[in-house]
């Protein structure tokens, strides 16, 4: 005859909470892992800096209030990242006057940047008898005739970061470049050039 030596089998308290810590282990070292690198690599965004522009066109009309412009900007974007690259998949710019666009959509190249590299787009942004609301139209041939304007250069677009061999998602870029723009209207016998600066 036997004789009972006790419970047999596994204890499902003691195995529920060892998964529960192993789990907890886990996910704490992933956070520490995503600390370590983002405090390695100290990630920035791009700066991206309007350097020059040219405007060929800038003629507006109050009744009906339209405006033409040709303008040619020279955008510069710094990478200050020391061992991050960055992928720009799509990067669309346009001219903006009092949250109004005032010119088309122009898309630039698709480009890689290097560490601490820099890029340099040269796009024109132009827009031929755009409909503007007839108070922005008012402003405007009033800062026309003052020979200053105050645009926004705006960007939209898509990024991808490279950290050594890894590339991440895509990620939404957003930039807004106030830029005060003084017009020098020089008249010659063909046509008019305007010079701008930037303060």
């Amino acid at each position: 005859m036997g004789h009972d030596c006790g419970k047999h089998g596994y204890k499902p308290k003691k195995l529920l909470l060892r998964i529960l810590a192993g789990v907890l282990i886990f996910l704490v070292a992933v956070l520490l892992i995503v600390f370590l690198v983002w405090a390695i690599l100290r990630p920035a965004k791009p700066q991206f800096t309007i350097q020059d522009a040219t405007v060929y066109a800038f003629n507006v009309s109050t009744n009906p209030s339209l405006l033409t412009s040709t303008i040619q900007l020279t955008i510069t974007s710094t990478n200050p990242n020391d061992n991050i690259g960055v992928y720009y998949d799509r990067l669309d710019v346009y001219a903006t006057y009092r949250n109004q666009q005032i010119t088309l959509v122009t898309r630039l190249p698709s480009d890689y940047q290097g560490h601490k590299e820099a890029n340099v787009w040269s796009p024109f942004v132009f827009g031929k008898l755009v409909p503007v609301a007839p108070y922005n139209a008012l402003a405007l041939a009033q800062d026309q005739k003052s020979q200053v304007v105050d645009l926004v250069i705006k960007m939209d677009g898509r990024v991808r970061f490279k950290v050594g061999s890894f590339i991440s998602g895509q990620y939404h870029l957003e930039v807004r470049c106030p830029a005060q723009i003084t017009l020098i209207i020089i008249t010659t016998l063909k046509s008019q050039i305007l010079i701008i600066k930037f303060y």
